[in-house]
């Protein structure tokens, strides 16, 4: 079970499920109300992984990274082919910060939304964790 749900807010949160629908294989499981220029609340699943998108609220305190001119946090999903991953995104037009390469973490790239969130898909995790040898 998921148990930490990332919010994310766009100016255009319909363009903006479209694309991470389009982009990085995003299935949109709801959006309250269903049509209309604003999103209340909508919610996107990738894998058994769920992430929440709305539409900029006055007063929330949750902005776009659009809107703030930087990105003050960033999303790392693991996927099982991050070569496809990465194709299907350019290919879809995403934009792209940097192409796969092997890291100490894994098979990564970077690419930033329409709106400027950062996201890093990498492949699973295979690291010995802190205090394990």
């Amino acid at each position: 079970m998921q148990t930490i749900v990332p919010i994310l807010r766009y100016r255009d949160a319909r363009g903006a499920i479209r694309s991470l629908c389009a982009c990085f294989g995003f299935v949109e499981l709801f959006s309250e109300p269903p049509s209309g220029d604003v999103v209340r609340h909508a919610r996107l699943q990738l894998g058994t992984n769920e992430i929440m998108v709305g539409s900029i609220r006055p007063g929330d305190g949750i902005e776009s990274p659009l809107e703030l001119g930087a990105a003050t946090q960033g999303l790392c999903v693991y996927v099982d082919d991050v070569d496809a991953h990465f194709q299907r995104a350019r290919a879809a037009g995403a934009a792209i910060d940097g192409a796969p390469e092997d890291t100490a973490f894994g098979r990564t790239y970077q690419v930033t939304d329409i709106e400027g969130h950062p996201w890093t898909f990498s492949s699973p995790p295979s690291v010995v964790r802190s205090g394990e040898e």
